[in-house]
């Protein structure tokens, strides 16, 4: 591997960052984006954000410069200032996203902002901590204190799990360095319970996930640099070992993809960052881009990650193989969600067993090899252009067969699953249920009708199959729906659509009639199996049509609570 100068790619960053810096605010100004929620801000051109001042913030100190510390100080000051320090108030100890938004005008505020622009703080003073002036020392102290009392009334559990450990960070590295044995003791507790609980399912909550895995790593990394315990240090690694060893046994070397099933997910394809920190990790045994080119994130800087050598050599394996996983379980129903990922040096292909189709998952996806770039496969369920939380995706995955099922709830949201709850009632102008395909549209080509579709990519041809699709409300005829195919340059999209038409209210607590199934066969031109459909009640009973016909799944053929 080719030897990085850290604090050169790091200077690089800061250098970058300079021309973005308000000294009236004493803030970092970038574009205003948002994914929707907890901000209520719709449009601006610039925001200044709390998170990101902060982190240029911690990498202007990390320069060791003399002449850029003052600059750090400022900033940090102005973001201390900005924490809400009433303990009377449920923010107590947390911030805001944006100067220009209070927490009182977020919908909702968002309690993850202790441990983000708590671990910052706490790399600052454990880094720093000797060249602060006593008086903004003395005030960061205090202010990581308040984010620590925030964190422990929280009480996230081991579910969450990048705000789990990162909590764990911002308390346990507080208390060794402020001399609280409480926060200490808390965030060693906090971080064993997080073991404890992925160890009995052999991995994360957050199945699976490109972004939050390598928080997970970035974060656990942080904790085994920065800790003095012996005992945090041996739960880190552990942690470290099963995470690495998820990426590993995910990654499909044909397409350089991260396959599915993902539980969270921002984008389909692998970002650039999460690009640059497998090929760093990796050292560059996974090379996306030439070494003196490599993006570079400030938060890598000192964070001591590296994906272990024993495991370095799968990033590589190309041969057929398939992954079973049982990765959450409900306490109160105690329904269980297994995750499959099927590979072949040409394609994968991932399903999970039941999820809600929020735009942060990924139930059903497929990666192609397509002559050396990735071409991909994503069933999304589309409320006017954005995905329908209140979808709830089922599946059964046998191999390059998935048989899988949607249906509706009354109960969940609508772009979020719990921030814009429906109640049921959606005004819509348009829902459909899509495969879309994306990445490289090169050799792409498909053919739609009433009962399904072939999409070819190149020799390779996936076979979308409808057995059964109702959706009837108690004022509209049942009408039939076929499959048509729509291209927008962008992706190349093969849509079911359920409605579309005038904007109009729609009822899902009468309609009486709302459930799919289909198959999706990967990598044949053959007939998939048809599954038997039993009619029971208000529900479908889905069995498989081999294997003795187990039951795949059920579904609900009006939507209910759940």
């Amino acid at each position: 591997m080719q030897q990085l100068d850290h604090k050169q790619m790091l200077l690089n960053i800061v250098n970058v960052r300079h021309a973005a810096y308000n000294s009236e605010f004493r803030l970092l100004r970038s574009p205003f984006s948002s994914p929707g929620y907890h901000t209520t801000i719709k449009q601006a051109d610039f925001i200044h954000a709390t998170r990101e001042s902060m982190r240029y913030a911690l990498a202007l100190l990390d320069t060791e410069l003399e002449e850029n510390k003052q600059r750090a100080f400022d900033i940090i000051e102005k973001i201390v200032s900005l924490q809400d320090t009433d303990r009377s108030r449920s923010t107590f100890g947390i911030w805001s996203w944006f100067y220009e938004e209070s927490l009182d005008q977020m919908s909702p505020p968002d309690w993850n902002w202790a441990d983000f622009i708590g671990k910052q703080l706490v790399l600052a003073i454990s880094r720093h901590g000797d060249r602060f002036p006593d008086q903004l020392r003395d005030a960061v102290v205090q202010a990581i204190c308040n984010a620590c009392d925030a964190i422990i009334k929280r009480d996230v559990g081991p579910h969450y799990t990048n705000i789990a450990i990162m909590g764990a960070f911002v308390t346990l590295i507080a208390g060794e360095q402020f001399g609280r044995s409480d926060y200490a003791e808390y965030g060693l507790n906090r971080l064993a319970k997080l073991h404890r609980f992925t160890m009995e399912r052999g991995a994360f909550q957050e199945y699976n996930s490109p972004p939050y895995t390598y928080i997970a790593i970035l974060e656990l990394s942080k904790i085994r640099n920065e800790t003095m315990g012996d005992e945090a240090k041996r739960l880190s690694d552990e942690l470290l070992h099963l995470a690495w060893s998820s990426v590993a046994e995910h990654f499909h070397s044909g397409s350089k993809q991260w396959s599915g099933p993902h539980a969270r997910c921002y984008q389909t394809l692998l970002s650039t960052e999460n690009q640059a920190f497998l090929q760093l990790a990796t050292k560059g045994e996974l090379m996306f881009f030439p070494w003196e080119e490599l993006p570079y994130e400030e938060e890598w800087y000192e964070s001591g990650f590296y994906c272990p050598e024993s495991l370095i050599a799968s990033f590589s394996f190309s041969q057929e193989k398939e992954v079973k996983q049982l990765y959450a379980v409900n306490a109160t129903t105690q329904r269980e969600s297994w995750a499959t990922t099927y590979m072949t040096p040409q394609y994968s292909l991932g399903s999970h067993s039941r999820e809600v189709m929020w735009n942060q998952k990924r139930p059903l996806l497929a990666y192609v090899d397509n002559g050396g770039q990735a071409t991909y496969a994503q069933l999304r369920c589309l409320h006017d252009g954005y995905d329908y939380c209140s979808a709830v995706f089922s599946g059964k995955q046998d191999r390059q067969h998935v048989l899988f099922g949607v249906e509706f709830i009354t109960n969940g949201g609508d772009t979020h699953p719990s921030l814009d709850k429906t109640d049921g009632v959606i005004q819509a102008s348009d829902l459909r249920l899509r495969m879309e395909i994306g990445g490289r549209l090169d050799n792409v080509v498909g053919e739609a009708s009433d009962h399904g579709a072939v999409i070819s990519i190149g020799k390779l041809q996936m076979l979308l199959r409808t057995w059964y699709a109702a959706f009837k409300e108690e004022s509209t005829p049942h009408a039939p729906m076929g499959w048509e195919i729509h291209e927008n340059g962008g992706t190349f999209n093969v849509d079911l659509v359920i409605y579309s038409g005038e904007r109009r209210s729609i009822d899902f607590r009468l309609v009486q009639e709302a459930a799919f199934v289909f198959s999706f066969f990967m990598n044949s031109d053959k007939e998939p199996p048809a599954p038997e459909i039993e009619h029971s009640d208000n529900q479908l009973i889905v069995r498989t049509g081999n294997r003795n016909g187990e039951t795949a799944f059920i579904l609900h053929k009006d939507p209910v609570e759940i």
